[in-house]
């Protein structure tokens, strides 16, 4: 639920804060006044992008900041864009990322703009609500169809990829076949080269590295060698333990070191022995990897390369050499895929089928409600050719719409007026199945094309919902405004000629007021009192 609004520089408001009613609250005014810009500082809060165009005229920066509760956890919002850009959101007193708040706040909102019902002309709209209607019962289905239709989708690929190489110009092959006899003929080993490079060094220094490690060895192990005079010094240290305990500690370290020695001095016997300076291993090896660098040069320009060419080349044989047996292994495997995907597509049609029945049922009840009495809607499937199949479907849908009883249902795009499709899209917000998150509906003239009765109707509905939910509303209707526990009038006014919007509730007789301006476009007796009995019978706190 938001509770509370503080909105400084946006457009054309200087500064305002608002506090909103748990069940309705309105926002009314003349056109152009500015009450869109502060559905425009809501969006912001719940995570939506900003422009530096929004700043207000002659100012730095806008601030849009906002309390919102979910039960008895509080949220506190802070959006901050400056002319050169700079942005800044921080929730809860902590730095974050749009994203992070549209999905962490953003729940708690479901907002319908005034131009937003001109979207339900399009099918696929039609279908996101649908599946939103539908909830868990269709997205395990959906995500069993995807993974079939994206299975499908490789092995038509792979099978198509095999056909081309099978296809392949002689040319190709016999260079595939070149490829293949001038490399396997040196036979490289993976890791073979890096191998050779590393032994090179110590083939050619072999004599000397065995001398080394040789005279190391014999200065440790030889007679009066230094592990014997490291073992008399640990013994002497060892005749005088016990009575200093720095001496102790030095005979302990003399122990080790003679440990570490004794260790050092077999090292370096296994090593000497390890060491084998062969004249013939170093030209066997150059000449290896001489044979290795020839492929470099022609196949590379690194080993790896090579390798990548060899098998490039192996599999377009490989093609041609064994081409029934893989072209039957394939079309075997595309035949499963699609026996899979045609069952899962069934599976998905009937899940919408039933969903989709049910949704009109609920819709044409609503809008009923809304003074739309025998008007009837229901979803049409037509059948997709299986070549077009999508990952989001296999059949398509579309919202029939029959506006009274004894008329034919056609296409909602192709016959419902402006009017219709606001109740309609308003009839479908309100059926969607909301989650663990008390939602705030926020309505922004969707009354555009109403009047009279249907107006009247609009407005017990909405009454009606903010029984359920938080809702926020702007319009232009007396008849919704008088349903509202809380009416805020928006107005543009000139302060040192800039255009100014100021926002500020109405109670008693300056909502009645309001109300009767909101009907007559003046403050008669005849609209005061029309005004009064609107209130009485809208229920307003």
């Amino acid at each position: 639920m938001l509770d509370e609004l503080h909105v400084r520089d946006y457009a054309l408001v200087s500064e305002t804060r608002l506090r909103f009613s748990p069940g309705c609250t309105v926002l009314t005014g003349e056109t152009g006044a500015g009450k869109t810009a502060l559905v425009g500082a809501i969006k912001l809060l719940i995570g939506e992008r900003g422009e530096t165009q929004s700043i207000r005229d002659g100012s730095d920066e806008l601030i849009v900041e906002g309390r919102i509760y979910d039960g008895s956890d509080e949220h506190v919002v802070v959006r901050r864009f400056s002319r050169e850009g700079r942005s800044r959101c921080v929730l809860d007193g902590e730095m974050s990322t749009v994203k992070a708040l549209a999905t962490q706040v953003g729940v708690y909102f479901d907002l319908h703009g005034q131009h937003e019902h001109q979207s339900l002309l399009s099918p696929s709209v039609q279908l996101e609500f649908l599946d939103r209607y539908a909830g868990s019962r269709l997205t395990e289905t959906l995500d069993r169809y995807r993974c079939a239709w994206e299975a499908h989708r490789v092995a038509i690929t792979d099978l198509s990829a095999f056909e081309e190489a099978a296809q392949a110009s002689e040319a190709s092959l016999e260079q595939a076949r070149f490829i293949v006899r001038e490399i396997e003929a040196v036979s490289p080993l993976e890791g073979e080269y890096e191998e050779l490079e590393a032994q090179l060094p110590i083939l050619r220094n072999g004599e000397g590295l065995s001398t080394a490690s040789g005279c190391a060895y014999e200065a440790l192990r030889d007679e009066n060698g230094a592990l014997e005079r490291i073992s008399q010094a640990q013994q002497a240290l060892e005749r005088e333990s016990g009575v200093d305990g720095r001496l102790d500690e030095m005979a302990r370290q003399m122990e080790s070191l003679l440990i570490t020695a004794d260790d050092l001095a077999s090292s370096l016997r296994g090593y000497r022995d390890g060491i084998e300076f062969n004249p013939q291993v170093l030209d066997e090896a150059l000449g290896r990897l001489g044979e290795l660098e020839g492929l470099k040069k022609r196949f590379g320009p690194g080993m790896d390369e090579v390798f990548e060419k060899l098998e490039d080349a192996r599999v377009r044989l490989a093609a041609v050499d064994d081409a029934e047996g893989r072209r039957a292994q394939l079309e075997t495997q595309l035949a499963e895929c699609e026996r899979e995907l045609r069952r899962t597509a069934d599976e998905l049609a009937e899940c919408r089928r039933a969903a989709g029945a049910e949704l009109a049922g609920e819709l044409n009840a609503v809008l009923g409600d809304l003074a739309m009495g025998g008007a009837e809607v229901r979803f049409a499937e037509r059948e997709i050719p299986f070549g077009s199949w999508s990952a989001l479907a296999s059949v398509a849908y579309e919202m029939m719409y029959k506006p009274s009883a004894g008329s034919v249902a056609r296409p909602l795009a192709k016959i419902a007026s402006g009017g219709e499709l606001s109740r309609v899209m308003l009839a479908l917000k309100t059926l969607q199945k909301t989650t663990e998150h008390s939602i705030t509906l926020v309505f922004d003239e969707v009354d555009a094309g109403i009047g009279g009765a249907t107006a009247t109707a609009v407005a017990s509905y909405i009454a009606s919902l903010a029984a359920r939910h938080q809702v926020l509303v702007v319009t232009h209707l007396a008849q919704i405004a008088a349903v509202a526990n809380r009416h805020y009038v928006v107005k543009k006014t000139l302060v040192d000629e800039t255009a100014t919007t100021t926002i500020a509730e109405v109670v008693g007789e300056e909502r009645v007021g309001e109300i009767a301006r909101m009907l007559s476009g003046s403050e008669d007796d005849i609209a005061l009192k029309h005004a009064r009995r609107l209130l009485e019978g809208g229920g307003a706190q």
